[in-house]
């Protein structure tokens, strides 16, 4: 057997292999759900809600707070986090009044996240499910459906659930805002996560492989996704990861970052992107590791330049596959992590 079948048995995971199918994920993804969304989007154009509530927990929150700058910055509604223990156990009644809820769940059966929901759908909001199994509880108590077409997902590490979660977003505000570069991007997403998952990201595996604690650095768009890469090294790799905003990790956190200490950056090409640069640059100063994903090229891991939207959804593609190599590199089974299952049913 020669060294690429080695390489190619090594790394045949299930979460390797499910990242895979992203893009034809997508592409289902949006062909299923047109006439949902686009009924959706006009009913929120005519009767615009005075408050948007996001409800979810691990990759699905950090899908929400992608949704949330994406809802903020071409809807201009403010987007708040559902904390489900307020009515699962403080059993907190909900003010009445104009809202939209958007629960987002590969399992759609966490006793909390549905409490959540009811507790807000009796308080008048219109809930949205973005949802994997179409046949869950959530499924069945939303207003407005939509699958997230991902197809199973045997890996505990949510990948292509978590892509299609983000990609939902994309096209409820495309619809919503009536945005035609958005929606453009959205029409190339499926083919640039077919490139996105070509990349080759081995430097940060040779860079993290023994490493102890890092940060993720993202801002606006990449926050979301620097949120779940942190998971990721956590519950695939062992490795302990803290996520910040480039503007938040200089009130305090930076203080640790010193010579050889790892950071990984996700760097749009908007303007956001340029305060990622920033504090990338001053890291390096210091000495620390720097592993960098610049959409506008010039990082030490290559990135897609496209929508400033989609860029971090094209690096997450990238981020799984070097995910996946750097657990498998430390020993790990990045489809088995400890302690951990697939539905985790939190009350």
């Amino acid at each position: 057997m020669g060294a690429d079948e080695q390489q190619a048995v090594v790394t045949a995971t299930l979460m390797e292999t499910e990242a895979a199918e992203a893009a034809e994920a997508v592409r289902r993804l949006v062909d299923a759900n047109e006439p949902a969304l686009t009924a959706l989007a006009t009913r929120l154009r005519a009767n615009p809600p005075a408050r948007i509530v996001t409800c979810a927990r691990g990759s699905s929150d950090h899908a929400a707070s992608y949704g949330k700058y994406l809802i903020e910055t071409f809807i201009g509604i403010p987007v708040a986090s559902a904390a489900p223990s307020v009515a699962s156990v403080f059993a907190a009644p909900v003010a009445p009044g104009s809202a939209l809820c958007i629960a987002i769940s590969q399992s759609g059966r966490s006793p909390d996240l549905l409490a959540t929901v009811r507790a807000h759908q009796e308080a008048g909001a219109h809930v949205v499910a973005f949802v994997n199994d179409e046949s869950s509880p959530l499924a069945l108590l939303a207003d407005t459906l939509i699958g997230l077409k991902a197809g199973p997902e045997r890996s505990v590490a949510a990948t292509k659930s978590y892509i299609t979660a983000l990609a939902a977003f994309v096209a409820l505000v495309s619809e919503w805002a009536r945005d035609d570069a958005l929606a453009a991007a959205l029409t190339r997403l499926p083919e640039q996560l077919e490139a996105a998952r070509t990349l080759d990201w081995s430097d940060a595996v040779t860079a993290l492989r023994d490493a102890t604690n890092l940060f993720v650095i993202g801002r606006g768009y990449s926050f979301g996704i620097a949120q779940e890469a942190a998971l990721k090294f956590k519950e695939t790799c062992g490795l302990h990861a803290e996520a910040f905003s480039a503007a938040e990790v200089r009130h305090g956190p930076m203080a640790i970052v010193g010579q050889g200490f790892p950071v990984l950056a996700f760097a749009t090409s908007d303007p956001a992107g340029d305060s990622v640069r920033e504090a990338a640059a001053e890291f390096a100063e210091r000495g620390a590791r720097l592993c960098v994903a610049d959409a506008k090229g010039g990082g030490s891991l290559p990135a897609l330049t496209d929508h400033p939207a989609i860029e971090p959804i094209l690096m997450v593609q990238s981020f799984y596959h070097m995910a996946n190599a750097l657990s498998l590199a430390r020993g790990h089974d990045p489809d088995r992590p400890l302690y951990l299952k697939k539905v985790t049913e939190t009350r």
